[in-house]
């Protein structure tokens, strides 16, 4: 009786699954993509990119659908609990996937399970810059002269548990800077004392920084990606630098594409192949490569595997920062 209850339950998977693909292939609605983010940002960027160049290779219409809020946590919940039908996708982040898990007590969702990998879309690597009129020209200078002038060294972040929050907390980690956090409720605060000089350091996403760097009221003194960034190549990597602690230092956010767990294979498959080719279009990668972004490819399987990695290695950093969000 066992036996034949797991192979009536199996049945019945397998005729929903069809079902599923044979409703989304007829283009009955259009899928919709949630940016767990409010319009404007590069999140949302990207997903608006991917609605306009996924839907022709898809054959459907792809409709954006920002739900800001809870650091992504409300957008994220929502695709979690939607029907697994492929008609919901969400465009799922570092912050999403791998950080909320150790900042927020309680999520509206389960990284680990709610969801089915589709692919990666870009990683978002950032530049470490200082106020102009900050006596520092390096990396290691930077460290020495925090270290000399202990306590009077702050950066700020976009808020407690952001990136640029958890990415200079690596850097102190790795080289012993005497940095205070200066949390805003957005990076565009935070680079607003920044040029003013309330606080004097910043690790920002690179478009909004570029600007004042080329004006020199900023001094970029490096990057957290491997390679250096085509839209500012004179700017070395942090592991460039040379300082101690720097060898191998890298620390970007990333983006990616998600459906609800239990979307029928054939369909993330599909989205996938989709994903994958416009990633691969070299107008594309141009465009996001002005926007600070790494356009990136990977299978379902290898960014099931990444998601992995990448929880543990945020984790060991949230628990060192001791950032908690209610």
């Amino acid at each position: 009786m066992n036996r034949r209850n797991a192979i009536l339950r199996a049945a019945a998977a397998m005729a929903a699954a069809t079902a599923a693909a044979r409703a989304w292939a007829q283009g009955d609605k259009p899928v919709t993509l949630v940016v767990p983010y409010a319009p404007g940002g590069t999140t949302d960027l990207l997903g608006r990119i991917l609605a306009r160049e996924m839907a022709p290779l898809l054959g459907g219409t792809i409709v954006v659908d920002n739900r800001p809020g809870a650091g992504s946590g409300l957008g994220a919940a929502y695709v979690a609990h939607a029907p697994a039908d492929g008609r919901t996708l969400l465009v799922a982040t570092s912050t999403t996937l791998a950080i909320n898990p150790w900042l927020y007590k309680r999520l509206g969702y389960d990284p680990a399970k709610d969801f089915a990998p589709i692919g990666m879309i870009g990683s978002v690597p950032l530049v470490a810059v200082v106020n102009a009129s900050v006596p520092v020209r390096s990396v290691a200078e930077l460290v020495a002269l925090s270290k000399a002038q202990a306590g009077k060294w702050s950066y700020g972040s976009a808020g407690n548990g952001s990136p640029q929050h958890l990415a200079v907390e690596m850097f102190k980690s790795a080289t012993g800077a005497d940095l205070t956090h200066v949390p805003y409720r957005g990076s565009a605060l935070a680079m607003t004392d920044l040029l003013g000089g309330q606080i004097q350091l910043m690790f920002s996403d690179i478009p909004p920084a570029l600007a004042h760097v080329r004006t020199g009221r900023l001094r970029a003194l490096g990057v957290t990606s491997a390679r250096r960034q085509s839209a500012m190549p004179e700017v070395a990597t942090l592991a460039e630098s040379g300082a101690a602690g720097m060898g191998d230092f890298q620390a970007v956010a990333w983006q990616s594409l998600v459906a609800p767990a239990g979307t029928p294979p054939e369909l993330v498959a599909k989205y996938a192949a989709a994903l994958d080719k416009v990633m691969k279009q070299p107008e594309i990668q141009s465009r996001l490569a002005s926007e600070g972004v790494e356009a990136a490819t990977m299978s379902p399987q290898q960014l099931a595997a990444y998601i992995k990695s990448e929880t543990a290695r945020w984790g060991a950093v949230v628990k060192a920062s001791g950032a908690t969000m209610d």
